[in-house]
C-alpha cells in the first residue's frame, strides 16, 4: 500500500479524519521553509501537501501568490524544491506527500524526468492544478511508471460524467474544491453542493476525500468530516501566518504549531 492507503487506513481505524497543510516550498528561503514544514509534522500534520514555486499560477489568491513570489525572489527554482523535499523525506520517511503544482513546471523538465525525479524524492502524489481531465493521460501514465500517484480535483460544479471521471483517475486522494475561485482564508463560504458531490464520488469509489479552499478554522474541519469526506487541507490560512511573521521566525514556528495543533484536534471524533 502506498503511504497515503496506510494513512486512511490508520485513521479510519482510530476514528480520525486527516488534517493536511498546505505550503509553498522554499517560502521564504530554503532553509526557513524546512523548519516550518518539520513545524508541521511535529504539531501534527496528517500528511503533507507542498506547492512549488511558478510565477504564473492559476488557482492562488494573493496569499500563495505573495507566497511563490517570496520563493522565486530567494532564488529556488524547481532544482531547489527537490533539493528540499529530499531533506523532509529523510527527515520523515513514513509521511505522505503530495505536491501540487502548474503543468509548465513538469513540462519543463520532461514528464519522465520530473515523475522520476518524484519517485526518487520519495514524492508519493502529484496534482497538476491546470490539467484538465480531457488532458490528462499523458501525465497519469508517466505517474503510474514511476509509482506516483496522481491526484485529480473534483470541482464544486461537476457534472456527472466529471464526478466519475475524477473518481476513476484519482489515486492516494481526491481533492474536492468547497467554492469556486481562486485559494483565500478569508472567503469561507461553501458550494452548497457539496453533500451531492460527496455521495457521488463515494458511488464511483473515489479515493478518500480532502476537502480544500477557505479551510481556516477548526469547525470547519469538523463540519468537513461530519459531511463525510475524510480529512481538510488547509493552506491561506497557514501561509498567511507566515506572511505575518516573515521578520520573526521563532514567533512564527509558535503560531504555525498552534494552529496545526488546533486543526489537527477537531479531527478526533
Amino acid at each position: 500500500m502506498s503511504r497515503f492507503d496506510q494513512l486512511f487506513q490508520q485513521l479510519n481505524n482510530q476514528n480520525e479524519g486527516a488534517f493536511v497543510p498546505f505550503v509553498t516550498l522554499c517560502d521564504p528561503d530554503l532553509d526557513r521553509s524546512f523548519e516550518i514544514i518539520c513545524t508541521l509534522v511535529d504539531n501534527g500534520a496528517d500528511a503533507l501537501e507542498l506547492g512549488f514555486p511558478f510565477s504564473d499560477p492559476l488557482l492562488d489568491g494573493p496569499v500563495i501568490q505573495a507566497a511563490n513570489n517570496r520563493a522565486l525572489n530567494a532564488g529556488c527554482s524547481t532544482k531547489e524544491c527537490f533539493v528540499l523535499l529530499d531533506k523532509v523525506r529523510s527527515r520523515y520517511p513514513n509521511i505522505p506527500i503530495s505536491l501540487l503544482l502548474c503543468a509548465n513546471l513538469i513540462f519543463a523538465k520532461g514528464l519522465d524526468n520530473f515523475y522520476r525525479q518524484c519517485q526518487q524524492s520519495g514524492v508519493d502524489a502529484v496534482l497538476v492544478a491546470d490539467v484538465p481531465l480531457l488532458a490528462c493521460e499523458p501525465y497519469v501514465a508517466a505517474a503510474k511508471k514511476f509509482g506516483v500517484q496522481p491526484v485529480f480535483i473534483c470541482p464544486p460544479n461537476a457534472d456527472s460524467e466529471t464526478i466519475q471521471a475524477v473518481a476513476e483517475n484519482s489515486e492516494g486522494y481526491t481533492y474536492l474544491v468547497s467554492r469556486a475561485g481562486v485559494t483565500s482564508a478569508e472567503n469561507q463560504s461553501h458550494a452548497a453542493n457539496l453533500d451531492h458531490l460527496i455521495k457521488q464520488l463515494k458511488a464511483h469509489h473515489a479515493a478518500p476525500i480532502l476537502q480544500g479552499f477557505g479551510i481556516a478554522q477548526p469547525q470547519q474541519v469538523i463540519e468537513a468530516l461530519n459531511s463525510g469526506t475524510a480529512g481538510a487541507i488547509s493552506g491561506s490560512a497557514i501561509v498567511k501566518i507566515i506572511e505575518n511573521n516573515l521578520d520573526n521566525q521563532p514567533e512564527m514556528l509558535r503560531l504555525l504549531a498552534e494552529f496545526v495543533r488546533n486543526m489537527k484536534a477537531a479531527t478526533i471524533g
